[in-house]
């Protein structure tokens, strides 16, 4: 190899590092109160993971964009295409080779939900063993509980789910503590559907497309390590469950 064409390849290779450094983030996510919450009417994208995340880009001087999706598209692109994130992702057994994980953001309770006129009220899972539940499809509830062989009727977003617990078309309902309690209270529903108790409780986090590079997932983590100890990952979480209550 001459002297000249090393040095070009030399100069191509340093140039493509640069712009691999400057790209923007490609991050999405779904509409899932607290983590993210999406105002109806202005589009607006706030939350308690969104606003952990977007510290973290600033502080790793990483420029980024967010795109809101529905959950399981969100979730594909996410191991489809190269360098892309999705928040908030329960960390589960069956997703743990899919991804590079960056976390975590925060906790999610999971919860079956019941018809608050139901004269039953099952104490655990193993009571449901041959009862319909309702889910969001892709969703860690809706994963926990085909793997553990439960009946499952999903739909591809949460919203659908309180009416047809409503209509009798499933027995029960399982979800996320605050994003079904957020979705019975947009429907006003919350003398009609009630919490009966809880089933799980898993980290969230960025979980990124295999392809992104370790040093970023790794300078990340300790980032984030960084803003646990400092204290700005609890005070916004805190922020936003007090807007909760």
């Amino acid at each position: 190899m001459s002297h000249k064409l090393f040095l070009l390849i030399a100069t191509g290779m340093a140039l493509m590092l640069i712009g691999s450094s400057a790209r923007s983030q490609n991050l999405v996510t779904e509409n899932y109160p607290p983590f993210t919450i999406v105002d109806p009417k202005t589009g607006a994208v706030t939350g308690s993971a969104i606003e952990i995340v977007a510290e973290l880009m600033r502080r790793s001087e990483q420029k980024y964009t967010i795109s809101v999706y529905p959950w399981s598209r969100a979730l594909l692109m996410a191991q489809m295409k190269s360098g892309t994130c999705v928040f908030s992702t329960a960390r589960t057994p069956m997703r743990e080779k899919k991804f590079k994980w960056v976390g975590p953001l925060g906790s999610n309770n999971f919860v079956v939900f019941g018809r608050s006129g139901d004269k039953y009220r099952p104490a655990n899972l193993d009571e449901l063993r041959f009862k319909v539940i309702g889910t969001k499809e892709n969703d860690a509830s809706s994963e926990y509980l085909l793997s553990r062989g439960y009946i499952v009727d999903t739909v591809s977003s949460d919203a659908d789910n309180p009416r047809k617990l409503m209509r009798g078309r499933f027995d029960y309902w399982a979800t996320g503590e605050s994003i079904g309690s957020e979705v019975i209270r947009q429907q006003s529903l919350t003398k009609d559907i009630v919490p009966i108790f809880s089933f799980d409780q898993l980290n969230m986090y960025l979980a990124c497309n295999l392809n992104i590079e370790q040093s970023k997932v790794d300078r990340w983590n300790r980032l984030l390590i960084d803003m646990e100890k400092d204290g700005t990952s609890t005070a916004i979480r805190k922020k936003y469950l007090l807007k909760a209550g």
